[in-house]
């Protein structure tokens, strides 16, 4: 799944998707009032970006003229909207507040007050746990977070033998977490069953040939999926359900030898272990900054290899089993229901990838 204006920017900030990216969605004549509404909302902002930093970031911020703070717009996506917010250079710091930040404010995607407080929450606490950017100040209309020199993966890396192993480091500690929320995973199919009702309430197409949901059965496809993920012995775990490449930065500056980390956690739940690495495999095949409409293009023959699955999977277990002995025959038997799970979850691209390419 990939999250509109939630994905870093390229100039190295956690963002949203950039000014191109927008100059794309103009070319389509429905885009065209959403980015007139951003205009206005980016304007407001860059009016309250001081108001905001002086009242939640103190300091230096309490000390700087409006005409002198520096906000540079990072994103101009659907879903939310982002500005690189600097002090200028002449302003001494007085404590520890930091020099620059992220002002995000809320979209179209976060609507209702229960989904702003989770994910607020969820921010908050994976800020804390060094898992995500800090988080320096929460208000109705969006929040003040730490501003990170990185970059976005682009499609091609996540098949990196070195860059994959280290996402799959860092999905395993996603997992391994304990969070404040409902431990039922009910987002997966909750979410298809909106976006089902979406589809089901479009007018009908003019031509016949055109309406597809004649086509398929979409309810009694879902209906098996259903049954065929609840007889799969997943476990649930807290999954972030978006791992793709523009969620996942590349950090300029390492203060380890960490050099990535996950972003944009507002679809994150509890979840089938499964769909997040399935999910994940899914990306591969997806290339979002395609320059033509509808500006994605997809590539089935990337999906990953049996042979990439598994290096993938390896370095995940590796993590998840950290500190224990395992077999050689236990370590295959993890393996391969590890791909059972995976592949469920990706039944027209993982089953035929794995079968097909069982020697890769």
């Amino acid at each position: 799944m990939a999250a509109e204006g939630t994905s870093p920017g390229e100039d190295g900030a956690v963002g949203g998707r950039s000014a191109q990216d927008s100059l794309r969605q103009s070319k389509c004549p429905a885009a065209a009032p959403n980015r007139r509404r951003g205009s206005a909302q980016s304007r407001d902002a860059e009016r309250r970006a001081h108001q905001w930093c002086r009242e939640y970031l103190g300091g230096a911020w309490r000390r700087a003229r409006p005409e002198e703070l520096r906000v540079h717009p990072v994103s101009g996506g659907l879903s939310n909207l982002l500005f690189r917010c600097s002090l200028p250079d002449h302003l001494p710091s007085v404590g520890e507040e930091p020099r620059e930040v992220l002002l995000r404010l809320y979209g179209a995607i976060l609507q209702g007050v229960d989904s702003l407080v989770l994910e607020s929450v969820m921010f908050a606490i994976l800020a804390e746990r060094a898992l995500g950017p800090q988080l320096y100040g929460v208000f109705p209309e969006g929040r003040l977070e730490q501003y990170i020199p990185s970059r976005p993966l682009k499609t091609r890396e996540l098949r990196e033998p070195v860059l994959s192993a280290a996402i799959a480091t860092k999905m395993a500690q996603f997992h391994g977490m304990e969070m404040p929320f409902t431990k039922e995973p009910h987002w997966l199919f909750g979410t298809m069953e909106r976006y089902l009702k979406q589809i089901l309430d479009l007018p009908a197409p003019g031509l016949p040939q055109m309406n597809l949901l004649e086509t398929y059965s979409l309810k009694d496809e879902m209906g098996s999926l259903r049954r065929l993920l609840e007889s799969t012995p997943s476990p649930v775990v807290f999954c972030h359900n978006d791992i793709q490449e523009g969620n996942i930065l590349l950090l300029s500056e390492p203060e380890n030898a960490d050099s990535l980390m996950l972003v944009d956690f507002e679809y994150s739940s509890y979840n089938y272990r499964g769909f997040d690495i399935g999910n994940h495999f899914c990306e591969w095949v997806y290339n979002y900054t395609h320059e033509e409409w509808p500006f994605y293009k997809a590539q089935p023959a990337d999906y990953p290899t049996r042979g990439q699955q598994l290096h993938f999977i390896r370095h995940y277990l590796a993590e998840v089993k950290k500190g224990e002995i395992v077999s050689q025959e236990e370590q295959s038997n993890l393996e391969e229901d590890l791909l059972v799970e995976v592949n469920r979850s990706t039944p027209s691209l993982g089953s035929s990838s794995t079968s097909s390419r069982r020697g890769s």
